[in-house]
């Protein structure tokens, strides 16, 4: 590589480190340091009802006894919701936001109610139930303050923007599908963003060109990359590398303790040996 990268390692907070983290964090230090550039920590911490200070200290502890070193300060996003609101504001702006009234147990009902309902790469998709509502309609919920959540008017955004294509570097060019997946929540009433407007606006603000991360959030590159296009923000290249698994193929998560970094060591494993386990030679 010539280009100086930047790259990221973003974990949130509600647990401890795997292998697969691991792997994540090696490669993108490692990309960074080889081409001269940068590698940066961000603590995704928006659900503080499930992330924990604990968690983000073990965070630090593990990458620091693995060998990795970081800029500081470390982008936290719980301090950050202005740049999220400043966001989603622009996309109002642009008429394509609308709040939805409908309860997780609504949406499931309307979906079992309809056997030809889409499913998307996570399951069914939210059949749009709101966005049919009028503007007089809309404002008369919200004023009188029913609970709702923001969404992103898909296909509206999509008019806006025409096709789009991003760069996976094992994958080559593929066309995003961001219809695939909805209208997909931007925020809601308790958190004023949502993961898809955070992780857009912070590789964005932190100037990240390389997102390294596992194989399970492709698809999620379609609203990242629609998100990107709509607030103006350049594209950065991807690379999502494939999940690490146990011996009996199952992928590593948060709750097998056995895995966590922090299991390892306490089993006498050194930085060596996780560096192997997780795919790295030194």
């Amino acid at each position: 590589m010539t280009d100086a990268m930047v790259t990221r390692f973003a974990p949130s907070p509600t647990g401890l480190l795997h292998l697969g983290h691991a792997h994540s964090a090696l490669f993108a230090h490692r990309t960074a340091q080889e081409s001269g550039g940068r590698f940066i920590l961000r603590i995704e911490d928006i659900d503080q009802g499930r992330c924990r200070p604990e968690f983000e200290q073990a965070i630090l502890e593990d990458l620091a006894w693995l060998g990795l070193d970081w800029e500081e300060p470390v982008r936290r996003q719980s301090e950050h919701m202005s740049d999220y609101v400043a966001g989603l504001a622009l996309l109002s702006h642009m008429g394509l936001v609308y709040p939805c009234f409908c309860t997780r147990a609504e949406i499931a009902a309307e979906i079992a109610r309809s056997p030809a309902a889409p499913h998307g790469p996570e399951g069914p998709v939210y059949p749009g139930t709101c966005r049919a509502l009028s503007d007089d309609e809309r404002a008369a919920r919200l004023e009188e303050g029913e609970a709702h959540a923001l969404r992103l008017d898909v296909a509206a955004a999509i008019a806006n923007t025409g096709a789009l294509r991003w760069r996976d570097r094992a994958r080559g060019e593929i066309a995003a599908d961001p219809a695939a997946h909805g209208d997909v929540v931007l925020a809601r009433k308790d958190t004023p963003t949502s993961y898809h407007l955070a992780v857009t606006v912070d590789d964005h603000l932190q100037g990240v060109t390389l997102v390294a991360r596992g194989e399970d959030l492709v698809p999620a590159t379609d609203i990242h990359v629609l998100l990107q296009t709509l607030l103006g923000f350049a594209t950065p290249d991807y690379h999502h590398h494939g999940l690490l698994t146990d011996a009996e193929g199952r992928r590593y998560a948060k709750r097998d303790a056995a895995v966590t970094l922090r299991a390892l060591r306490e089993a006498g494993r050194g930085p060596e040996d996780v560096r192997r386990m997780a795919g790295f030679e030194d």
